[in-house]
């Protein structure tokens, strides 16, 4: 085959309804994929970051429940010794450190939970890259072997995944 042959032979590839039909559904899909994958690693990052929030919390509740500890042990000492006053101020002070305690609590608990949140919606979003992907790949198959049923499958696949990504609004 001449090279004058072969150039006509891709020019009429080119001018092929359905590789321009499927050229265009690969570019949506890949444009989705880039997307959901840009979200899936936002969402994953905000997972981390509320996680190591939760465990600052909950490190800042032991110090704290240390502080509480060694107030009452002094409360303790001070009361043997028949101080009252220094017992008192422990006393207010261990008060103080178990309210602390109960609010440190409640912020770390929150944080876990919208670190969770944050790692269910990063899941799907990255289940939704993987269909993605994939229909990617059929599209390619459709292109070389001229097939349609792997572009619908490249089609159903790409709205499954963006189906799937799209589904992490509603995740809490």
């Amino acid at each position: 085959m001449s090279v004058e042959e072969e150039l006509q032979e891709h020019a009429e590839h080119a001018q092929n309804p359905f590789d321009k039909h499927v050229a265009a559904t690969m570019a949506i899909i890949a444009a989705a994929l880039a997307v959901v994958s840009v979200l899936g690693h936002i969402k994953t990052t905000e997972e981390l970051l509320n996680q190591q929030k939760a465990s600052d919390q909950w490190s800042y509740y032991q110090a704290k429940s240390i502080r509480r500890y060694v107030s009452e042990v002094a409360r303790d000492t001070f009361a043997v010794m028949k101080d009252p006053k220094d017992s008192e101020q422990y006393a207010k002070n261990a008060e103080k450190y178990r309210k602390d305690d109960e609010e440190i609590t409640k912020e770390a608990k929150a944080l876990e939970n919208e670190s969770h949140i944050m790692g269910r919606q990063a899941l799907r979003l990255h289940f939704g890259e993987v269909f993605l992907e994939v229909s990617i790949v059929f599209a390619s198959l459709a292109i070389l072997s001229k097939r349609p049923l792997l572009w619908y499958a490249a089609i159903a696949g790409g709205l499954v995944g963006a189906g799937i990504a799209a589904s992490t609004l509603m995740v809490n």
